[in-house]
């Protein structure tokens, strides 16, 4: 039997979530595609609830973490800031660190 310890983690600015896997992986979509729109679609997510989650973040930040363009002929776009893909990064490591600190737990506590 092998035993595996589960765990999410998230950042949180004065007891609000400010990024956590959801939003991470949402940010990472607007990277991929350059919209937010198309980046919903491709996480099955309403226009609506990934324009919250990303209007939250820029708000909480202390910078923006992305830029909307707006609509025109050739239509809009998103871009993730240089400091959006830094606390992509950041987010990154903390949790893959997380996940190696779990696996040595259990070979630890677990016969």
């Amino acid at each position: 039997m092998e035993y595996k310890i589960k765990s999410r983690i998230w950042i949180e600015i004065d007891g609000k979530i400010f990024l956590g896997e959801g939003r991470i992986k949402l940010l990472k979509a607007i990277q991929n595609t350059g919209s937010l729109s198309k980046a919903a679609r491709a996480l099955d997510m309403s226009y609506k609830k990934a324009w919250n989650l990303i209007d939250s973040v820029n708000k909480a930040s202390e910078q923006a973490v992305v830029i909307k363009n707006t609509g025109g002929k050739g239509g809009g776009g998103a871009e993730v800031t240089s400091y959006g893909c830094d606390l992509i990064d950041s987010f990154d490591r903390i949790n893959k660190n997380c996940w190696k600190f779990l696996d040595k737990q259990t070979l630890v506590n677990f016969p």
